[in-house]
């Protein structure tokens, strides 16, 4: 039986070994306008190859490995850092609303690259941010699926999204009790809390699966960025919020807003919007796109 299981894992193994030979080949053959060229022209031809997408997926597989292997201390400061830096967001749209007024043509497209603000921070930053595991730690997984790696992410999923939620909880004790927002401004982000409250939990959870599929695209996409990753960061944050899709870690702050105030009890703010907003972000990040970026590159590794 063992005799067996490693003569397959030997073919495996062939099999991987002649596709990076074929790999190799194909990128050291010049194409028939290539041989036209000089090796300087070459080169500039060369370096301006967009990566595979296996070179992508390598290079999240290894980010999520990495994190899969951090310490909880770790995860827990950086995930507490991320929830405290999310609720940027809804701080700036807020800030907006208030200066431009409820009756500014086109509103909702000017407010909303408030809430990319934060984005930015924790994104740039490199802090833990919930929805970006939905892909980042889920391809160890799809690559290489045992119980350890099952343990891992939940592990870091649950290290992470209870530290977000503090973070944002803290924040919106602030906003309301902390004496440091203009009472206009702290009138529009209760405004912006109830629009996102008045939303039934079906509604609520339909909202969050594009969100999910935004951020893991936004995950991919970043290792090809060259220079533009502030833009693609604002690009696909703004459209979350221009398209009034739910975001489960920024959407907690603007739902801890109106418990703090007084307007929202805690269990309901979990069970009818915050649980929603997980289970959408979880089906667009790892049910959707990360099924999807695994698929394309599956029979190449």
């Amino acid at each position: 039986m063992q005799d067996r299981a490693d003569e397959i894992q030997a073919e495996a193994e062939a099999e991987t070994e002649a596709r990076v030979r074929e790999r190799e080949v194909r990128e050291k053959t010049p194409t028939a306008t290539e041989k036209a060229l000089t090796r300087e022209e070459r080169q500039i031809v060369g370096s301006h190859a967009r990566l595979s997408a296996l070179s992508v997926y390598s290079i999240i597989l290894r980010e999520g490995e990495e994190e899969l292997h951090r310490s909880k201390t770790s995860l827990w400061w950086s995930g507490l850092a991320a929830g405290l830096g999310i609720s940027t967001s809804v701080l700036m749209v807020g800030v907006i609303r208030a200066g431009l007024g409820p009756d500014y043509p086109y509103l909702t497209l000017v407010q909303s690259f408030g809430y990319t603000f934060g984005f930015v921070v924790v994104i740039l930053s490199r802090l833990q941010l919930f929805t970006e595991n939905t892909i980042t730690v889920v391809l160890p997984i799809l690559a290489k699926p045992s119980r350890d790696g099952f343990y891992n992410v939940a592990r870091l999923w649950s290290i992470v999204f209870v530290a977000n939620m503090l973070g944002t909880f803290i924040t919106a004790g602030l906003a309301v009790h902390g004496g440091i927002l203009t009472p206009e401004t702290l009138n529009a982000i209760l405004e912006i809390s109830r629009h996102l409250a008045s939303m039934s939990p079906s509604e609520t959870l339909l909202r969050g699966i594009p969100s999910g599929f935004f951020i893991a695209a936004l995950v991919w996409m970043l290792p090809s960025a060259k220079r533009t990753e502030l833009f693609l960061i604002i690009m696909f944050t703004w459209l979350i919020a221009a398209g009034d899709f739910t975001h489960v870690v920024a959407g907690s702050n603007e739902i801890f807003t109106l418990v703090v105030s007084g307007e929202l009890g805690i269990l309901t703010a979990f069970s009818k919007h915050i649980l929603p907003m997980l289970i959408g972000n979880i089906l667009g990040g790892t049910g959707l796109f990360a099924m999807l970026a695994y698929g394309q590159i599956q029979n190449e590794i």
